[in-house]
């Protein structure tokens, strides 16, 4: 009998301290280990569709810095051309399937020990939040040292007798006497930064969009008003990818050019998705597209992108420009009506019954002008590539830009509008399917 009691003393006893680190820091090198795979599996196939994978000799260094720049770091180019010539180079973008698949993954993997507590200990979260911060910037550190890698750069147009008199041809001869080359290096400070911060918002928006997982004490207050809208604006936004998801596959199989497509849903979606949910909504972004260079899709943006009718005149991107390259752009309204009006009713449904319109309305508004001010931000595209020669000048056809720039604050007041508005009706629809008395349980 004294043996029996002895074990179910020791099994009841609580966890030790060494216990509790080793097993929260197994935890969170698995959730590390299964974020940077997922990303690098993504990542790697949408550069293969792409043709990355006949780079000489540099795939593995582009798939770390693809990587590196889908959890915020940066990525700066770099050209060489000798005497003869001078290079500018600059990239700033972010591959946000690969962002998003990262992110989902450590965010499930990082909450999936929790849900089986009552309440979540504050010691034991922070615990955790810190050991995945620690590893997640490890590892960002040694994908940087991996990011890095020059190209040589072969200039020169047909070798036909009809085009060796070309101006092209002859600047093509002089760089390659000197082997020109174009290359990347990761930027380590403002990687470790930005991935910091990136990493931190992931486990933040993570605990704060999940239904199940227990809060710490002093944050229980929070779940009413907060959890239910973060969670539909998640489910907006992945309803966003879905669509566009189906609309590529949908093009890829009648349109052809499957492997393009299929590098742009690997590689940037997202992007994409979530620019048509702030045009459609009434937002904007403004930009230009100059030489050679351009998105690879969809074709209508890079259209209005090159309207801009000179080197420093930006095109605008809105529902009305978009419509007036292809007038089905106009199903960009009505669909952000319905998928906007069915998370603020997902939202209010998972609300307590006793919450009022007004504060339905307040907190879809809330939510879904701080989700466009995080979103927005991250579909900036800036590239630009110039080489000039003899210092006579950017030469059009060895250069071009791709600028594409969100107008946050319109943007944003028009997700406030439409929160607010949309909330205000979703918990009207709402109300009758409330089934009040589970609805005030605790």
């Amino acid at each position: 009998m004294d043996s029996v009691s002895s074990r179910l003393s020791t099994s009841a006893s609580p966890v030790t301290p060494t216990g509790l680190f080793v097993r929260v820091g197994v935890q969170a090198l698995a959730a590390v280990v299964a974020g940077y795979v997922a990303m690098g599996v993504v990542a790697g196939l949408g550069l293969w569709a792409a043709g990355a994978a006949d780079l000489p000799g540099g795939f593995t260094a582009v798939l770390a810095a693809v990587v590196v720049m889908a959890a915020g770091g940066k990525v700066d180019l770099s050209g060489d051309a000798g005497d003869l010539a001078g290079t500018q180079a600059e990239l700033t973008a972010m591959p946000l399937t690969v962002t998003l698949v990262g992110a989902l993954v450590i965010g499930y993997c990082f909450l999936r020990p929790l849900r089986h507590h009552a309440v979540a200990g504050t010691r034991e979260l922070l615990l955790r939040a810190a050991g995945t911060v620690v590893l997640w910037l490890a590892g960002l550190l040694g994908l940087s040292a991996l990011a890095r890698h020059d190209f040589p750069l072969t200039i020169g147009g047909d070798t036909s007798e009809a085009s060796q008199d070309s101006l092209g041809d002859l600047f093509g001869e002089l760089l390659d006497a000197v082997n020109p080359t174009v290359g990347f290096r990761t930027d380590v400070g403002p990687t470790l930064f930005y991935g910091l911060l990136w990493i931190l918002g992931v486990l933040v928006v993570a605990l704060l969009v999940s239904r199940r997982t227990p809060l710490p004490p002093r944050l229980v207050r929070y779940h009413e008003p907060v959890r239910p809208a973060a969670h539909a604006m998640l489910m907006l936004l992945l309803a966003y990818v879905a669509v566009g998801l189906v609309i590529g596959i949908v093009v890829a199989a009648a349109k052809g050019h499957a492997a393009e497509t299929l590098a742009v849903l690997l590689l940037g979606l997202p992007n994409v998705s979530w620019l048509a949910l702030g045009v459609g909504i009434g937002g904007s972004w403004e930009g230009k597209v100059e030489g050679p260079f351009g998105l690879p899709m969809p074709q209508i943006l890079d259209a209005v992108l090159r309207d801009g009718g000179g080197s420093t005149d930006l095109s605008t991107v809105d529902l009305s420009s978009l419509a007036a390259e292809d007038a089905r752009a106009w199903w960009l309204l009505p669909i952000a009506v319905v998928l906007v009006l069915a998370a603020a009713f997902a939202a209010a449904v998972r609300s307590p019954a006793r919450t009022k319109l007004w504060q339905h309305s307040l907190r879809m508004g809330i939510a879904f002008a701080v989700t466009m001010l995080v979103v927005a931000p991250l579909t900036l595209v800036e590239a630009r590539f110039g080489l000039s020669i003899l210092g006579i000048g950017d030469l059009e056809a060895l250069g071009g830009e791709v600028l594409l720039r969100p107008d946050v604050w319109k943007t944003v007041g028009f997700a406030l509008l439409w929160g607010l508005v949309l909330g205000f009706l979703g918990g009207l629809l709402a109300s009758r399917v409330h089934r009040k008395g589970e609805a005030e349980k605790k």
